[in-house]
């Protein structure tokens, strides 16, 4: 069997920024231990499989180590495939997911996610997140993602986390953000414990820093930029018990995968 594969550079408008993500349209699902396999092969952030089911598309996403329920870069370098490596002819792109549904709309060049907005609750701040991050919080909040609000957009440059700490935390992974300086806020996100030491562009973490910044800013429409060593920028709008995030999309490398 040959599988066909596409790699992307999510939320960039060139090679070799944002999130790189591979892509494979499937005609009929794989099994789950072999889906992981690939993943783990391709050995990026994440690797999603995409099938066609009635008039829409059911999407899975998988990290070297696991799958998780949803994925924002992932998503849109799948979008970006169906529409510009097979043609798909909408506008609009629905998926279905473990979370829920997902669309991505198609608006000139950009790509726009629209994913389910995520309010988080405090947590309060402990030694045991600060020493795993290595930072001093001004607020800790969590859902299944911890949340740490951090002084300074310098501060979020400068954050060494202790990667063995933080994945012995009970939170899928652990974001830090600040208000910006030439953007409305920034962020980074570390998730040890699902085989990602730190992601280089992750739109599912932007469901719940677009309401918090949202409010905190007063404003329903912001743009963000992931501070990490590759980067990426992301526009971001809170519309209700959603969020769009939109961002570009470019393809660098397809391929076969070989099974015999």
């Amino acid at each position: 069997m040959q599988l066909e594969f596409y790699q992307v550079d999510a939320f960039s408008d060139r090679p070799f920024g944002g999130n790189p993500a591979m892509v494979y349209r499937l005609d009929a699902w794989l099994a789950d231990d072999l889906m992981q396999k690939i993943a783990a092969e391709h050995n990026l952030a994440e690797t999603a499989f995409v099938v066609r089911e009635g008039q829409g598309w059911r999407i899975r996403w998988f990290t070297p180590t696991t799958e998780v329920p949803l994925c924002g870069h992932a998503t849109l370098a799948s979008a970006h495939v169906l529409f510009d490596i097979h043609k798909e002819p909408a506008q609009r792109l629905d998926f279905i997911c473990k979370s829920g549904p997902l669309s991505v709309t198609r608006e000139g060049e950009r790509l726009w996610l629209d994913f389910p907005a995520i309010e988080t609750s405090e947590v309060g701040v402990t030694v045991d997140v600060e020493r795993a991050l290595g930072v001093e919080a001004v607020d800790v909040r969590g859902s299944n993602e911890l949340f740490v609000v951090l002084e300074s957009e310098q501060a979020v440059l400068d954050c060494q986390p202790d990667m063995v700490a933080l994945a012995k935390l009970p939170w899928l992974g652990a974001i830090v953000t600040a208000k910006g300086s030439k953007h409305d806020f920034v962020s980074r996100y570390f998730a040890p414990a699902i085989g990602i030491n730190e992601d280089p562009v992750t739109g599912s973490t932007h469901c719940s820093l677009i309401p918090y910044w949202s409010k905190r800013l007063g404003k329903s429409s912001l743009t963000a930029y992931q501070c990490s060593k590759r980067g990426g920028e992301l526009f971001c709008r809170l519309e209700g018990d959603r969020v769009k995030i939109g961002g570009n999309a470019t393809l660098v490398a397809s391929g076969t995968l070989m099974l015999g």
